[in-house]
């Protein structure tokens, strides 16, 4: 009812759980911070200029956004954003930290399974006035790397 992909889409994310990298895939095995039977967290292949760690969860299941996402996958994806959160504080020494989902093309969302964005944030870090950018696959590993040793 609430569904925006495409006829025959390729999900991205489905194929990041599954391991498998190909042309529709932006991130890569090494982007990934944790896994688990019902939930993965990854380092963005896009991040803010000053808000670097932008880490993505999502359910390994396909769920186009919330209003197909059973609530015990809502629990679980946010049990590890919390996880995120006390890790970010830890390896980034930030000032806060937020959580974004998108649903919907109004909603402004882009990737058709649902995912929960965790970013680190700072006093005066310009967060809503600046834009995202693509991040390097080797850089991406560097923050990945941080944030698995602290979990």
């Amino acid at each position: 009812m609430y569904n925006h992909a495409p006829e025959n889409y390729t999900c991205p994310f489905c194929l990041l759980i599954a391991g498998i990298e190909n042309e529709h895939v932006y991130s890569v095995q090494s982007d990934v911070v944790y896994h688990d039977n019902s939930v993965t967290a990854f380092i963005s292949s896009h991040q803010w200029q000053n808000n670097h760690g932008n880490t993505i969860v999502v359910p390994n299941e396909h769920f186009e956004n919330i209003y197909d996402l059973p609530l015990n996958y809502a629990q679980d994806i946010h049990r590890v954003a919390q996880m995120l959160a006390f890790t970010m504080k830890a390896v980034y020494s930030c000032d806060g930290v937020s959580t974004r989902q998108h649903n919907e093309p109004a909603g402004n969302q882009d990737v058709w399974h649902y995912h929960l964005h965790v970013t680190p944030r700072y006093k005066d870090d310009n967060y809503y006035a600046s834009q995202r950018e693509p991040m390097s696959v080797s850089e991406r590993a560097i923050h990945a790397e941080k944030i698995r040793k602290h979990f």
